[in-house]
């Protein structure tokens, strides 16, 4: 999902560069959505595992 994210960044820094704003906006949306929904995924798992009682590695 990280990953997703920062290929729509490269693509709208990319866009940007060239000239091209509408496409550069919907990738930089895109890459901004993608983060967020692995962000929330990210401590949705991390408080699972602590909820079972495997707290993260120190």
């Amino acid at each position: 999902m990280l990953g997703w994210a920062l290929t729509f960044l490269v693509i709208a820094l990319i866009a940007a560069a060239l000239g091209f704003s509408g496409i550069a906006g919907a990738s930089a949306g895109i890459a901004q959505i993608l983060f967020v929904v692995f962000l929330v995924l990210f401590v949705v798992a991390m408080i699972a595992r602590a909820v079972r009682g495997n707290p993260p590695p120190m």
